[in-house]
Formats: structure tokens, C-alpha cells, sequence
């Protein structure tokens, strides 16, 4: 494993552009699977969970080609697979260390009317129960059988019918694996308390593309019409509104003015006022967000002058997955703030590495965490520290950089699954990280 050297203390400035966005990619991507004919997909982030997916992908037998070497385009041609990998125990023990392996399972099924099912890997940061994708399944006719001596389960369907359901959670991965899954049923399919984030409604929209029938995009009503076949098309992926997050946090703690370009404004829903309730100062050029230097920022209160509570919630509500840098952040603000992470129990665990560089943090729960701000009065001081998870170890790199002296953070891979080359573009707006084995 790897670690990040990190010497804290330097302002960054400059301009810098977010990558592809991850979780779109993991759904496109898996959407090649529905189609015989070439797929191209633009802006594919270079990020270890979708190298490893589209390794995958190659393995069992997907045509895979970069359009240029030094271009982040791809074309996918799902003509000749290899079903008998597909049983394999090579595959099912790459499907477990990848979490974004389970959206294949839609596409195999609707199209070869079979799939094999681990429980994927991914962050540990708690319960990911994957009911909302099999009730789904299930809803389209598919059944389940266990595999005697292993520890996975077929799911198979002589063809998938059309049907209506409610989702019990407006699951993202499960909306996009039923979608996927609905689009060659025969019949209409009628989704309710569908997840409707951008990830989602751009795999809808590749899908149209390709020959699909969904009606609702955007909504959490989906109305699917079956069709036979897809054919190929061409897709671009959004840049990544985690990464935009994780970079307005930064510019806010530890900028002398960061202009983030090409953001898509219209996809961030109200990520960009979730930071203002901070007190950060962001102006929005173009398609541009503007972070100025911030001596200052005072977290806002309620108007009844309750204590500010920033809660995760389904689209367009606040991601989760960057409620971990909005806890880094708070640390240097002037005020309180109540941080209530509703979706995974074990996300804020990572909050006791902060308070040993000196943050003011009471978790009250494995849900909810207060943070009383130092208002820059008493910094950071570096330390050595583990990225537990993807979103933690970009906010402990946000700390660390913010902090005095010098701070090491191992287990790095976790922040290579969803930060493309993170040391090099931060080293070029004037950060000290050395990665080091």
C-alpha cells in the first residue's frame, strides 16, 4: 500500500477542472453490456474502480479500445462474451472487491437472461444492503437460486416482464440496475421513489440513445416501454459533483483563490448553497465556480437561531458523500454546525482522526456529529492517520494540507478509487503531497 507526505500549511491557488464522474461511469459503462453494437464513451475518469470495471469488462470477452491513448474516451462492443467466465471463481472474486460490479447484473440478465450474484465490495461505511435491487429483479419475473458449495446465487429469467413497483429506498445503484434491466423487458415497467440524481437521469439518456423507451427522466416516476434490441451510441460523462464539492471545501480552507472550470452548474443541485450556509464565498462565471481567499466564514444559523444541521438526503437533496469535507471544513469556520449523515452508521468514524489533529468534534451517534468551529484561531496540527473510505480520505487530505507540520496518510488507494491523480493536480496549484510506498 501507498501513503501521501503531506506538508501542511501552503496556500493553493490557480485554476483547476473536475474529472468524469464516478458514479456515472460505473452506470454507463455497465450499460455497454445491453447492446452488440459499439458504444463510445467520452470524459471516462482514470480512477481505479472504473480501471477495474472496465478490466472486468475485458475479461469477460467486451471489446475495449481508448479511441486516442491520451484521451479519456473509450469504445465498448459487448459482441462476443464469454458467459462460461461468468461462472468462473475468478470472476465472482473480482465482482467482491468491486462494488460497482452489481450494475452488471441488470444488463446480463435482461440480455442473456442470466447472472451470477456475490455480495460486491466498496467503503466500508456500513450497511449497503442491495434488497432494492433484487426486489426489483424479482418484480420483472427473474428468480433466485443459490449455487451448492459457493457462496453466490443464480438469477435467471427466461425473459423479464414488464411490471409496476415502489422501490422501498430511492436507491441510486438499484434504480439504474432495474432501469437497465427493464429497458429489453417485454412490456412496460412503471418505477416509483426512483432515484433521480444526475448520474441516473445521464444513464437514462444514454439509453434513450441507444434505442430505449423511458419516459420521466428526472422525476422519481419512471415509465419504461420495452424494446427487443439497443444499438450504439455515443455519451459523455458529467464532471464529478463529489470532486466539485471536495474543491470548493478545499478552496474554502486552504485557498488564496481557486477557480473550479466546467462544472455543469445546472447537475450541482444545491451543493454550491449547502457551502454558502457555511459562509464560503462562491461566485459562479460562466460555467465556472469562482472560491476567493477566506479569511473568515461564519456558519449561518437557522432563522429561528437554532444551531445550522446539514443533512444528507436523496437527490435533490445534500449527497452523502460529501458530508465528510463539509465536517473538515467546519473545523476552521466561526460557529456550530450539526452534521447528520442519515444513510451509513460508520461514515462519521473517521471524525476521531480529526480530533487528534485538534478539531473540536463531539460525536453524538454514529449518525450525528457537532463541530465547534475555531474560526482559524488554533489550526490543524498534522499527524499520521488511515483513509478509511473513499470520502473520508479526501477530507483527511483537505485536513491535512490545512493543518501545521507535517501529516502522513496511508491506505491511499481508497482516495485513488475516486480522485484521478489528485497529488499532481493539487502539487500544481501549490500543495506539498508526496506519494511514497
Amino acid at each position: 500500500m501507498s501513503a501521501f507526505i503531506i506538508e501542511g500549511g501552503h496556500l493553493l491557488s490557480g485554476t483547476i477542472r473536475p474529472q468524469g464522474a464516478k458514479n456515472e461511469a460505473l452506470q454507463v459503462i455497465c450499460a455497454t453490456l445491453l447492446s452488440c453494437e459499439k458504444v463510445v464513451i467520452s470524459n471516462v475518469p482514470n480512477i481505479r474502480d472504473v480501471n477495474n470495471l472496465i478490466q472486468l469488462l475485458k475479461d469477460i470477452g467486451v471489446k475495449v479500445e481508448k479511441v486516442q491513448s491520451d484521451t479519456s474516451t473509450y469504445s465498448f462492443q459487448a459482441d462476443e462474451l464469454d458467459l462460461n467466465y461468468l461462472e468462473s471463481d475468478d470472476f465472482v472474486h473480482k465482482c467482491a472487491e468491486l462494488r460497482g460490479s452489481v450494475m452488471m447484473i441488470g444488463p446480463l440478465l435482461a440480455r442473456f437472461g442470466k447472472a451470477i450474484v456475490t455480495q460486491p465490495g466498496g467503503d466500508r461505511i456500513g450497511r449497503r444492503r442491495l434488497d432494492t435491487h433484487f426486489l426489483g429483479f424479482q418484480k420483472l419475473g427473474a428468480h433466485f437460486e443459490p449455487v451448492e458449495g459457493r457462496s453466490v446465487y443464480e438469477i435467471s429469467a427466461k425473459r423479464l416482464h414488464g411490471t409496476y413497483m415502489l422501490l422501498d429506498e430511492a436507491s441510486v445503484t438499484g434504480t439504474a440496475n432495474i432501469v437497465m434491466a427493464a429497458v429489453l423487458a417485454k412490456g412496460d415497467t412503471t418505477i416509483y421513489n426512483a432515484a433521480c440524481e444526475p448520474y441516473l437521469q445521464q444513464l437514462c439518456k444514454l439509453l434513450v440513445s441507444m434505442g430505449a423507451r423511458i419516459e420521466g427522466i428526472g422525476s422519481n416516476l419512471l415509465t419504461i416501454r420495452g424494446v427487443d434490441t439497443l444499438h450504439g451510441a455515443t455519451h459523455c460523462i458529467l464532471p464529478d459533483m463529489i470532486e466539485v464539492g471536495s474543491f470548493i471545501g478545499m478552496a474554502a480552507l486552504v485557498g488564496d483563490g481557486i477557480r473550479i472550470e466546467n462544472v455543469s452548474l445546472k447537475n450541482l443541485g444545491i451543493i454550491p448553497d449547502a457551502f454558502r450556509r457555511m459562509g464560503i464565498k462562491i461566485r459562479e462565471e460562466g460555467d465556472d465556480l469562482i472560491v476567493p481567499h477566506q479569511r473568515h466564514y461564519e456558519i449561518q444559523s437557522f432563522m429561528d437561531g437554532s444551531v445550522m444541521t446539514l443533512a444528507d438526503a436523496p437527490w435533490p437533496g445534500l449527497t452523502p458523500d460529501l458530508l465528510s469535507v463539509f465536517i473538515t471544513v467546519a473545523t476552521q469556520a466561526r460557529g456550530t454546525v450539526l452534521i447528520h449523515q442519515k444513510m451509513f452508521e460508520s461514515r462519521l468514524f473517521f471524525v476521531d482522526k480529526l480530533i487528534d489533529m485538534g478539531a473540536q468534534i463531539i460525536l453524538c451517534d454514529p449518525h450525528r456529529a457537532v463541530v465547534v468551529g475555531h474560526d482559524r484561531r488554533r489550526q490543524l496540527h498534522g499527524g499520521r492517520m488511515t483513509s478509511p473510505d473513499i470520502r473520508a480520505g479526501i477530507a483527511l487530505l483537505i485536513a491535512a494540507l490545512s493543518a501545521t507540520g507535517t501529516s502522513r496518510i496511508d491506505n491511499i488507494e481508497q482516495i485513488d478509487r475516486g480522485y484521478e491523480r489528485i497529488e499532481d493536480r493539487l502539487n500544481a496549484l501549490g500543495a506539498k503531497i508526496t506519494r511514497v510506498p
